[in-house]
């Protein structure tokens, strides 16, 4: 299991020989990669709950005021515009939205579970609908405010940002 003893034995937890937190690249940092092919619909790994009220990095929200820490699996899905996984946070579960190959990255769309992110950046992910700008569900995109002619200060415009 990725999973402390602690967290439970559900035999549906992601297992150490299915997958693993890896350093991807160091513009992407670390991901969750599958050692085994899934076909797309599979359930493929159940959530450990592990509840904390405030956001955090490697949280998935739960409601509004609450959110599920998980530095060992779902805390680190990539992100995609066009993900291969859904992450149900309800039913704690992760569902293949496509046929995923052996010793691929795990990516999830952030907007689909959060409100709000912990921190808003670019998206590098390529898709065809990239939206240039991962934020949560409810947030509006960082953007550069209207020059003020007093101070004339504007914050800078992020590299790879299409906004």
């Amino acid at each position: 299991m990725l999973y402390p003893p602690e967290l439970g034995d559900d035999p549906l937890f992601p297992r150490a020989e299915d997958f693993s937190i890896v350093f991807k690249d160091k513009e992407t940092g670390m991901g969750v990669i599958t050692y085994r092919s899934f076909k797309k619909g599979e359930l493929m790994a159940r959530i450990a709950r592990q509840s904390v009220p405030d956001l955090r990095q490697h949280t998935l929200q739960l409601t509004k005021t609450s959110h599920n820490f998980d530095p060992y699996f779902s805390g680190y899905f990539l992100h995609s515009c066009a993900p291969n996984v859904s992450v149900d946070m309800i039913k704690m579960t992760v569902t293949a939205l496509q046929d995923i190959e052996a010793d691929s990255y795990l990516y999830m769309d952030y907007a689909e579970t959060e409100d709000y992110l912990f921190k808003q950046f670019p998206c590098s992910c390529g898709a065809e609908n990239c939206r240039g700008w991962i934020t949560g569900r409810l947030e509006l995109p960082y953007q550069k405010p209207a020059s003020d002619s007093k101070t004339d200060i504007a914050l800078p415009k992020h590299a790879g940002c299409s906004l």
